[in-house]
């Protein structure tokens, strides 16, 4: 294990100087960022997103006032993003292991206080490794959102990742993050080339795997927010990894009791009010739920939890109880839960920001 730390770390903190070092384009963000993300961007420091190295948005909706936790939060790019969307009173901490991006994150910690506005700076960068949460002195339970941008595909131990960040949020809490995945599991041999590793793909995890994991330590039913299939772009890693196809998702895990494997039917169902000021005539809770605004919707029993019992709830009407149980939810599928656009890359743009 120490071996593969040692390994990123001399990537990210030596070898890799900024995003256009990077060998394929695994770490391209697949879609254009909403607005008030590009607005966010134009205060950040130009160090910053120059040593940005994410593979997708991990920041969703109604923050304001969150603590917020990232995982992996290399030169500070989404820290400082989030830092505006949560306000002055909202906190976030980053947590990285490769010192020369803490430096960059540090460094910049006045000059995003001043453009910011704020009395006091509201983001802290700690020095730890994300296989080791919990020797970092985080209380249990004292996270609202967990965010991570293509770092978890980086870890040995992906189980302790996604275990410990489960402890760490509170109840109603989430997990959104992106990260690279692929249709089928990676060679032993692959998983021991470094640049590959570095790049973001031979770290990542068969998706039917992910989902394991995730409903092993709690998440039980993750959804995809976004999805993009990854062209790598480079003759000879492209060689090397053969049939492989490797998709950048990003993925929202909700910790919420009472939520079931499979999507169940209690004839329950909801409206959304049109009340949040980024998606005012329709809410996005993932790749199959999009609620208009003022239009009543039948739901799974996962999506009603996931909307009544979060940060979401005081923008939903909600109608139905637990009393009956109608069967399984239809339209469930258990098919590679990522979409097929673009999958010869000649659909939908994205871009490295």
């Amino acid at each position: 294990m120490s071996t593969v730390h040692d390994s990123v770390k001399d990537y990210y903190g030596k070898q890799l100087q900024s995003s256009t070092d990077l060998k394929t384009n695994a770490c391209c963000t697949a879609v254009a960022p909403p607005i008030e993300i590009k607005n966010a961007l134009k205060n950040i420091h130009p160090e910053v997103l120059d040593k940005y190295y994410g593979c997708g948005l991990t920041i969703p909706s109604e923050v304001k006032g969150l603590r917020i936790l990232d995982l992996g939060s290399g030169s500070g790019r989404d820290c400082y993003i989030a830092a505006q969307l949560v306000g002055e009173y909202g906190e976030i901490v980053g947590v990285d292991m490769t010192q020369e991006q803490l430096d960059v994150a540090n460094k910049h910690l006045e000059y995003h206080r001043e453009k910011f506005g704020y009395a006091k700076s509201n983001v802290e960068f700690v020095n730890g490794n994300i296989e080791k949460l919990d020797e970092l002195n985080f209380a249990p339970e004292s996270f609202d959102l967990i965010i991570s941008n293509c770092v978890i595909n980086l870890a040995s131990n992906k189980v302790k990742v996604l275990a410990d960040a489960y402890n760490l949020l509170k109840p109603g809490g989430e997990m959104y993050f992106s990260d690279v995945y692929s249709d089928r599991r990676i060679s032993k041999e692959l998983k021991n080339d470094q640049v590959l590793w570095g790049e973001c793909l031979s770290g990542a995890l068969y998706w039917n795997d992910f989902m394991k994991v995730a409903r092993k330590v709690g998440f039980l039913d993750p959804r995809v927010a976004e999805d993009e299939p990854i062209t790598i772009e480079n003759k000879e890693l492209e060689d090397k990894v053969g049939n492989i196809k490797f998709f950048s998702v990003t993925y929202r895990l909700f910790k919420i009791d009472g939520l079931e494997q499979y999507c169940e039917d209690y004839g329950q169902a909801v409206r959304y009010k049109g009340t949040l000021k980024t998606e005012k005539e329709n809410f996005f809770l993932d790749g199959h739920h999009e609620f208009p605004k003022g239009k009543i919707l039948s739901v799974c029993g996962n999506t009603f939890r996931m909307l009544n019992d979060t940060r979401y709830q005081k923008h939903f009407d909600f109608f139905g109880d637990w009393a009956t149980h109608y069967g399984i939810y239809e339209g469930c599928g258990t098919d590679i839960p990522f979409s097929s656009k673009n999958a010869e890359g000649d659909g939908f743009g994205g871009s490295c920001c």
